[in-house]
């Protein structure tokens, strides 16, 4: 295996991730119509709540791996990187076991709590048999993320990008192919049931391939040479330092599927008791919030998500070796790429939320109204990842606590409130979580830009004024768009949708990097022009052939 540079890193992680992103996309088409709308809101229940027990389970150690083995890797101390991931599959497994039990046994008390005495809609016990399935996941999947953090440690991102592809494709096709079945031979419940154990069938698969290419890599290690300040590293301070690392991802880890849960256990009601839905409508608007508009999202996120694998090994390696100029520039980098893309993305979803929505679900006024709004998430989610991440690699965990930590109260506190608020003010109920959630990533956001600029010294200058000319454009994207849709109006079947998308993006996509390349943005941002770009990837295509 061959170790990958940052920009080289984060373009294979980005592409794996929106190619896996992309599977799991695709499938929602035929699941959605396969296990309807009773079925849809089960999945979501399951898909959440696993989450945010295996969150539980490996308790942020994966990206604490790849932070540890960075800098020793950096050091040149082997043993240590050795010792440390062995000490983290032992943590792991042991919590990963009590995580899988104590969600088999109190699943019937979540489900209680997710929906209570309301009738119409799905039961506690669908809830609670899907849920004791989904546990069945967290095992093999915890290890999965293990190997995934030590190979990023190394920067070794193909391996356990490929990886990810192929998790999500096994899983894709158990999915489709599963819940149908089931649907035939039995019923809504047994079909989420397997599409839930989907998951634990792709993270086995993706758990051999990862141990091979672990192994191979073993075959070539030569005997290790054990240096004298090595040798002070006892496995008691390996562990401490773990630990240590570990409690900042930890509460990302949890936070993060948190704000679902707090979704989960505060939309449904508030919004049959103020806003007068049904049941079955207000279990739809939070499925939407919580898992399916979010599978829409992930359009959207892989590519904060890409960035995040090679972030850390990279800002820490030149962390650890006091290269702070080169630290700076990656962290403005990283937000800029993030801004440059995500923006306009965010946006033209937004815009074309009715074809989008009719290709993958089907035509609904309810649908594309939630998304529509909820897709702006995206943005404030992928900025906030990145520069969590940025203040653990730069060891920066105070200000990296109190970021999170501040969300997710913010979030806890506004959430219900906002549905009453915006009911008073008879604008749409459900845009009021919606809003408590972009809130809740804004002040993390801007507690963690502060937390750079005083330890690091960082200055975001730059990145404000290439923030400035991708606004400037995206307005005039949704300028011509506009115009566009008095030719070519957003309405249509699946087909039709997929053309007027192809049509929209590609005049929309025209004007904004029109403007940002005639402004000198996208040659600022990534150190040549576009075609100059496009021309070296053409040119090391041919020199590989």
């Amino acid at each position: 295996m061959k170790k990958d540079t940052f920009i080289k890193g984060a373009m294979i992680s980005t592409l794996c991730l929106v190619i896996s992103k992309i599977l799991g996309i695709i499938y929602v088409i035929p699941f959605h119509s396969i296990i309807g709308t009773n079925g849809r809101a089960l999945y979501g229940y399951a898909y959440n709540i696993y989450t945010l027990f295996l969150n539980f389970s490996t308790v942020g150690i994966p990206l604490a791996i790849s932070k540890i083995i960075s800098e020793y890797h950096a050091l040149g101390y082997e043993d240590a990187k050795r010792r440390t991931y062995r000490t983290a599959i032992k943590i792991t497994f042991i919590m990963a076991i009590l995580s899988t039990i104590v969600l088999f046994v109190a699943a019937p008390i979540i489900a209680e709590g997710i929906i209570g005495g309301i009738k119409g809609g799905n039961t506690k016990e669908d809830i609670t048999f899907v849920l004791r399935i989904s546990a069945t996941a967290i095992l093999f999947v915890t290890m999965l993320s293990n190997m995934r953090g030590y190979l990023q440690g190394h920067r070794y991102i193909t391996p356990s990008s490929i990886s990810q592809v192929l998790e999500q494709l096994v899983r894709v096709i158990i999915i489709i192919f599963g819940s149908f079945a089931a649907m035939k031979l039995w019923g809504v419940k047994e079909a989420v049931g397997i599409s839930v154990f989907a998951a634990t069938i792709g993270a086995v698969v993706a758990l051999i391939y990862l141990r091979c290419k672990m192994k191979e890599e073993r075959k070539k290690e030569r005997e290790i040479h054990i240096t004298n300040e090595e040798r002070k590293i006892t496995d008691k301070k390996l562990l401490k330092q773990l630990v240590f690392y570990t409690i900042p991802f930890v509460i990302v880890s949890i936070a993060v599927p948190l704000y679902n849960t707090i979704d989960m256990m505060s939309i449904v009601k508030p919004l049959v008791k103020t806003a007068k839905m049904s049941t079955q409508n207000a279990e739809t608007v939070l499925s939407i919030i919580t898992t399916w508009g979010e599978k829409l999202n992930v359009i959207v996120t892989s590519l904060a998500s890409g960035l995040v694998v090679s972030v850390l090994p990279n800002i820490t390696n030149d962390f650890v070796k006091k290269k702070n100029e080169e630290v700076n520039q990656k962290i403005n980098k990283t937000l800029q790429i993030i801004i440059y893309f995500v923006l306009p993305m965010v946006f033209g979803l937004s815009f074309l939320a009715r074809p989008v929505w009719c290709i993958f679900y089907g035509n609904s006024n309810l649908g594309v109204s939630v998304f529509s709004y909820s897709v702006m998430i995206a943005l404030f989610y992928s900025l906030f990842l990145n520069l969590h991440t940025i203040l653990q690699a730069t060891d920066n965990h105070k200000g990296a606590n109190l970021a999170i930590l501040s969300g997710l109260f913010t979030k806890f506190i506004l959430t219900v409130p906002s549905i009453y608020l915006f009911q008073k003010l008879h604008l749409k109920a459900y845009y009021g979580p919606i809003t408590a959630t972009i809130i809740a990533y804004s002040v993390p956001i801007f507690i963690s830009i502060f937390s750079l600029k005083k330890k690091m010294h960082t200055s975001f200058k730059e990145t404000l004024k290439h923030t400035g000319i991708s606004i400037f454009a995206c307005l005039l994207m949704l300028l011509g768009l506009s115009l566009l849709k008095q030719i070519v109006p957003l309405t249509g079947n699946r087909i039709i949708s997929i053309l007027i998308i192809a049509l929209y993006a590609f005049i929309g996509a025209s004007i904004y990097f029109f403007v940002t390349i005639k402004t000198h943005t996208f040659d600022q941002i990534f150190g040549c022009s576009l075609k100059d770009f496009i021309g070296a990837k053409i040119k090391r295509r041919k020199v590989k052939n």
